[in-house]
């Protein structure tokens, strides 16, 4: 298997990004829509499914009043009103809407903002931190606050956590409480992952990006789906579902990214589709697909019903989170 970067390999220099930081925002609309191979307009009279994606990242300018964190490969800024106009351009009805952890860490603050601003277009998910001794009070807390479906935790290799951490511990006794699904990210470390699902068969977790190791950057590896049988054999876990999101990132082939079907299938028979969430992962994978590009595909595939694509791009997740947006 082809070598992978690390997390800190896949972030930018901050001045990088400040010096180019003005030539993006000059771009404007193009990043949610404009940018690389142009993506056709929906058509008009399109399906009155109800299309929800199962994550997407939304976010303020790098500023002292709100400074990121770290500074990945993303636009300057997504914000919840750019994200609900690039929804609204493709036909997207709602989001799950998860705080991106590499600006925010474990602060939710500016989600719960544009939830309270767009509280028919976003659910929201938060990262909870397992160092924290009273996480079991935040989840209790995040829990009382509108809007909230889930939260999420990191267990990728440069987290350094085996599947008996005391901090996941703590995280997953309190999401059974709340009654909380739980995000898990294990792309690169899915033996922990299904470790840690195994270890806690009474919790409902929710795979992200199909636990597969996906690209900031084009091209794809070249053996983009080498952990798909592993995939498949955790399909057998019945407290899991999984997350469809950034598949598009996992090609090969310029858009409309034929190439990903044919694994994609065999992840559909394994898991049925009623366990399998449709999602754009925007906008963390703005450097390889804008928005369109991400969505049109998937309402367009002739391998799909229209009965299997209301459940894949909507159905699955309105039942894996409870939460269904309001259609215009």
């Amino acid at each position: 298997m082809v070598n992978q970067p690390t997390a800190e390999d896949r972030l930018i220099d901050r001045r990088s990004v400040l010096r180019t930081g003005a030539a993006l925002a000059a771009a404007g609309p193009a990043l949610l829509h404009g940018a690389h191979a142009k993506a056709q307009p929906r058509p008009s009279g399109a399906s009155p499914m109800t299309i929800i994606d199962a994550q997407v990242h939304a976010y303020a300018a790098n500023t002292p009043l709100r400074p990121w964190h770290s500074v990945p490969n993303w636009p300057p800024h997504v914000t919840g009103d750019e994200m609900v106009a690039a929804m609204d351009k493709v036909g997207v009805d709602g989001a799950i809407y998860i705080s991106p952890f590499s600006m925010y860490q474990y602060d939710a603050s500016y989600a719960v903002e544009v939830q309270k601003a767009h509280p028919d277009k976003f659910a929201l998910v938060k990262p909870v931190n397992p160092d924290d001794p009273a996480v079991a009070d935040v989840i209790a807390d995040w829990k009382k606050t509108p809007g909230t479906v889930g939260i999420r935790i990191i267990m990728t290799k440069e987290s350094k956590r085996a599947p008996d951490d005391p901090g996941f511990d703590r995280i997953l006794r309190a999401a059974l409480r709340s009654d909380f699904p739980v995000n898990i990210l294990f792309w690169g470390n899915i033996d922990a992952g299904t470790a840690l699902i195994d270890r806690h068969s009474d919790v409902r977790f929710i795979i992200d990006h199909l636990g597969i190791l996906q690209p900031s950057v084009p091209p794809a590896p070249p053996q983009p789906w080498a952990d798909l049988p592993k995939v498949l054999e955790l399909a057998k876990r019945k407290n899991a579902v999984i997350k469809v999101t950034g598949a598009c990132t996992l090609s090969r082939e310029p858009y409309p990214f034929p190439d990903i079907w044919d694994p994609l299938a065999r992840v559909f028979d394994a898991w049925c589709l009623d366990r399998c969430l449709w999602g754009t992962d925007w906008t963390r994978a703005f450097a390889v697909v804008n928005y369109e590009q991400a969505v049109e595909p998937f309402l367009k595939a002739d391998r799909l019903s229209d009965t299997e694509r209301a459940t894949l791009m909507g159905g699955a997740c309105a039942k894996a989170y409870g939460w269904s947006p309001k259609k215009a």
